[in-house]
Formats: C-alpha cells, sequence, structure tokens
C-alpha cells in the first residue's frame, strides 16, 4: 500500500483554486477565513468575498465529487453572522445542491460561548452526487476534537469527513485551498487519502507539510 502523498503550496487560495478544474477524484475540504482574518476589508467585502469564494470551490471540483465546508458563525455589533448561509449561497451560484449538513458540538450542551456559538457547521455540497438515505451517518457531531491552532478544523471532524468521503465518493485525495498549519491534510493522510493544501503564510506552510495526526478511534 503507497503511502499518502502530501503537497502544500504557498500563496492564495482562491487564485490557486481559479487556476484549473480539479481532478475526479479529488474533493475540497476546508474551512474559509473570518473576516477578522482578512486584511483591508470590510465587512461587505468580505462577505462579497466569503460567498464567491465558497462558489470557487463548488465550481472547481468534478460534477460527481463535493466541496465540504467546516464554518463557525461569528457574533458581530450585536447581530449574528451566519456562515452556513453563506456558503450555502455560493454553492447554489455553482449549481451545487446540499448532500448534508452537520453540527459539530464546539462545547458541551447548555454551555454559554459568548463572541461564536458553541456548535460548528459542517456542510457538503455537490452538483450530481446523490446519496442513500440509508447510509446516513448522524446529524449532530458532539466533539469537534483537538486543535493543533486556535482556527483550526477539529480533528474528529475532519476524521468524519475523510470517513464519508472513503465510503461514498470517489475522492482519493482531498484539497484544503485555506489550510493553515495544515490539520485536514494530516488527518486525510492519516486515513490514507492524498492530500494538497494552499496556505498563504510561509511559516504556516510549512508547518502544514511537516504535521502529523493519527486517525483517532470511532465511538
Amino acid at each position: 500500500m503507497k503511502h499518502p502523498s502530501r503537497v502544500v503550496h504557498q500563496g492564495d487560495g482562491v487564485a490557486w483554486l481559479a487556476s484549473a478544474p480539479l481532478p475526479p477524484d479529488h474533493a475540497v475540504v476546508t474551512s474559509l477565513p473570518d473576516l477578522s482574518e482578512m486584511r483591508g476589508l470590510d465587512a461587505p467585502s468580505w462577505r462579497r468575498w466569503f460567498i464567491d469564494a465558497a462558489a470557487l470551490a463548488c465550481a472547481q471540483v468534478a460534477d460527481e465529487s463535493v466541496a465540504v465546508f467546516f464554518q463557525t458563525d461569528v457574533k458581530r455589533d450585536g447581530r449574528w453572522v451566519d456562515k452556513g448561509l453563506l456558503v450555502s449561497l455560493g454553492a447554489e451560484a455553482a449549481g451545487s445542491h446540499l448532500l448534508w449538513h452537520k453540527v459539530v458540538c464546539r462545547a458541551p450542551p447548555g454551555t454559554i460561548t459568548p463572541g461564536r456559538p458553541s456548535f460548528a457547521h459542517l456542510l457538503c455540497f455537490s452538483r450530481a452526487l446523490r446519496l442513500d438515505p440509508a447510509r446516513s451517518f448522524a446529524d449532530v457531531l458532539p466533539r469537534l476534537g483537538a486543535m493543533p491552532w486556535a482556527r483550526a478544523m477539529g480533528v474528529e471532524a475532519c476524521a468524519a469527513t475523510c470517513r464519508f468521503l472513503l465510503a461514498e465518493t470517489g475522492a482519493r485525495a482531498v484539497v484544503d485551498p485555506f489550510c493553515g498549519v495544515g490539520t485536514m491534510l494530516a488527518v486525510a493522510n492519516a486515513h490514507g487519502l492524498d492530500a494538497v493544501g494552499v496556505e498563504l503564510s510561509a511559516k504556516r506552510a510549512e508547518q502544514a507539510r511537516e504535521l502529523a495526526i493519527d486517525a483517532p478511534p470511532v465511538d
């Protein structure tokens, strides 16, 4: 059995995605940056950028492949910013349809978490793939899992996504165009999937090339 590969490009994830459609056996799994991570953008500009980036991710995967987004809402100026909605608007613009929407618990039920909710969205879209309802998996994931850095996807959420890709899609490589320190890439490799990442920060891109994470056990 070949060792899964990992390639991390240092650069702009949107520009990299826009350069060419992805091969049929590649799926996008990513978390789009929050306004707080985007220097020079005001809230309306970030909102347009976010929707367009989600649309591009959905458009660049093959018809039968998927784009999966892990997003945590924020409370800004006394208002709720629903990133699940923004991703869905982008997916709709790309002609993609929602296959599933999972809730990932970031804290135990009943916990008050000012600034951000105690859950995250995990959403999966495809243009042509359809799933057998008899093969569904849980709509609420009780644990986020370890986070190698503050803005990382949780390891258990990454692992659940990898298990879905292997069981229900033809994807054998994961692409994360906003990979940070490489959590999704490392978990993909731990499940035998090849991984491709893009990260604007040279320091984080180097970390993403080296990060190693074991696949968490399934309950």
